[in-house]
């Protein structure tokens, strides 16, 4: 631990040299650090399972799948991440006995990532597990998740990360 805030101390040399955009600097390293440490408390969590957030993620999805079962082309669009990073952790969540690849009924081009019932019972241990360090942010009010959650869902749309839903 230090005993001054860096982030802190890199605003004040931004504006001792007046580098403009100071804000966004300083919110964005913030960003960038709280990234590290979410990442690092959710990853702790999910150690008991041999797990990392990637791989939970994709339990997940397969897991609130209509079928249990989805290409892994479709897997990276909804997870955001390379068609490399889903087969990675495919194979990974493949090996544990997780998930199982199956051939799409019509498509025989196509490879599915299916869960099993192995997969369905440690994503609902995971998730629990995740609940009770509240995704590492535990300490922060409904109402700071909230603004914080909007802050940068506004940030993701405006980079085009999805399009806006009528409601």
């Amino acid at each position: 631990m230090l005993p001054f805030d860096p982030i802190s101390e890199a605003r004040r040399n931004w504006e001792a040299n007046e580098w403009r955009a100071i804000d966004a600097m300083s919110a964005a390293t913030s960003i960038t650090r709280a990234n590290q440490l979410v990442i690092g408390r959710i990853n702790e969590a999910l150690a008991p399972f041999d797990l990392t957030f990637s791989r939970f993620e994709a339990l997940a999805l397969l897991h609130f799948s209509r079928r249990g079962s989805l290409p892994l082309g479709k897997m990276g669009n909804r997870l955001m991440v390379h068609p490399t990073s889903v087969t990675n952790a495919i194979d990974r969540l493949e090996r544990d006995g997780l998930v199982r690849r199956v051939p799409h009924a019509d498509d025989r081009r196509t490879v599915l990532a299916e869960i099993s019932d192995e997969g369905r019972r440690v994503v609902a241990k995971a998730a629990d597990a995740l609940a009770d360090i509240e995704f590492g942010l535990a300490g922060l009010s409904a109402q700071t998740l909230g603004a914080l959650d909007n802050a940068i869902r506004t940030l993701r749309k405006d980079a085009g990360d999805f399009a806006e839903q009528a409601e």
